[in-house]
């Protein structure tokens, strides 16, 4: 029963982490993230194969933090994720990834 409720706690815990950010859901006939999308998780249902980055990357989200979005695919393939400058991730069933501007150019956040 112990062991019951420290996995409840556990999973509540990562819960509440999870839903710090907003969370937008990118239609399925779209194939790019929006600028206005920096500081949200983008939650990827049934979405084109080849997503697109802003062409401009931005520096800021609309809060005036760094431009941040994390993108999670909820299927049903592998999706990639195109920048400028050369960026490009494949976003597997499940996985969530952490895409940072830095104004000029696109990288993973760790």
């Amino acid at each position: 029963m112990k062991t019951l409720l420290v996995y409840l706690a556990i999973f509540a815990g990562q819960m509440n982490t999870l839903q710090d950010k907003p969370v937008v859901h990118l239609h399925p006939n779209h194939d790019f993230i929006d600028t206005d999308f920096g500081g949200k998780l983008v939650e990827f249902i049934n979405a084109p194969k080849v997503i697109y980055l802003p062409a401009l990357p931005p520096k800021q989200d609309s809060r005036g933090g760094p431009w941040i979005v994390d993108a999670k695919n909820l299927g049903p393939g592998t999706i990639t994720v195109l920048g400028k400058t050369q960026f490009s991730v494949q976003i597997n069933v499940g996985q969530t990834v952490h895409i940072y501007s830095n104004g000029s150019a696109y990288s993973l956040k760790r």
